[in-house]
């Protein structure tokens, strides 16, 4: 059952972002290179898939079924890893699509050789209820179902184990969330005094808050924030201050930010040292957690 080698976490590194923090403030940036272990298992992406190709192999399902967008990252690195894994891949994807004229992401999900299954964006609303999984298991008859995002138990323990890579030294951990499964599994895993701050790109991302708290251990459940303040227009949207300062931040630290996550918490997290929001000397690491695909 092996999953080794798919990406070399020997790669990831921390790197300190000299020059971040506004004049004046006294705190130290750096960031957790998850985006550079591989091309499209990058970031937390694989930590959520591992347990779950697992699972997958040792009930000897015939594919892994999972959900995305059309720009879906996890769509891409569930194809690498389910290829990798010797696992035929479906993905179910939102949104009607022609199939001559496919973006470059489900260009090279097809070459991996996941099957795509195109629904409406209302179809796919119902894809956690019974009507909609009952005919995922009519046309692929006991699969294996990764929710969109690895949003499951296995997703969680996965992503617990990014606090392996964690020194105990950092006051603040801060990560964009999208689905809620990397911020659980951290906050599960790591010393309960480190605090943890997430940063939603989507508008009313509040809901996130009650489903984060369910899920945590009682021990676990406290030194956590949630944010939607910085989601700039919604999820997937951009703003031309997106858009000047993505290369700014690439000529300045020699790496690429994704647009969807990564960009709109690096932005936020420059307004709020400014506005004093983190306390004297406080000692931040930014998780990375990949998706350049998506740019």
């Amino acid at each position: 059952m092996a999953i080794t080698n798919v990406v070399d976490e020997g790669k990831i590194f921390i790197q300190a972002l000299d020059g971040f923090v506004p004049d004046g403030v006294l705190a130290k940036v750096s960031m957790l290179r998850l985006d550079t272990m591989h091309p499209l298992i990058s970031g937390n992406k694989w930590y959520k898939l591992k347990y779950n190709i697992v699972i997958a192999k040792s009930k000897k399902a015939p594919s892994i079924v999972t959900f995305g967008g059309a720009y879906s990252n996890h769509l891409i690195a569930t194809a690498a890893a389910a290829k990798n894994a010797g696992i035929p891949s479906v993905g179910i994807v939102r949104g009607l699509q022609d199939e001559d004229n496919l973006n470059s992401v489900l260009c090279q999900c097809k070459e991996m050789g996941m099957e795509l299954y195109f629904v409406s964006r209302e179809a796919y609303s119902l894809r956690d209820q019974d009507i909609f999984l009952d005919d995922v298991d009519y046309r692929y008859p006991d699969s294996y179902i990764i929710p969109e995002g690895g949003a499951n138990i296995a997703g969680q323990i996965g992503a617990g184990e990014i606090a392996m890579l964690i020194p105990e030294e950092y006051t603040h951990v801060l990560l964009s969330v999208g689905s809620g499964t990397t911020f659980i599994g951290l906050r599960n895993t790591l010393p309960a005094f480190q605090h943890l701050f997430g940063f939603v790109p989507m508008k009313n991302g509040s809901y996130l808050n009650k489903e984060v708290s369910t899920s945590l251990y009682p021990m676990q459940n406290k030194n956590w924030q949630l944010t939607d303040r910085f989601h700039f227009g919604g999820f997937g949207k951009t703003t031309g201050e997106i858009q000047e300062f993505m290369p700014q931040f690439e000529s300045k630290y020699g790496f690429q930010l994704d647009r969807v996550y990564t960009a709109k918490m690096m932005l936020g997290l420059q307004e709020m040292l400014t506005e004093g929001a983190f306390p004297e000397n406080a000692e931040i690491l930014c998780i990375h957690t990949g998706g350049l695909t998506g740019n």
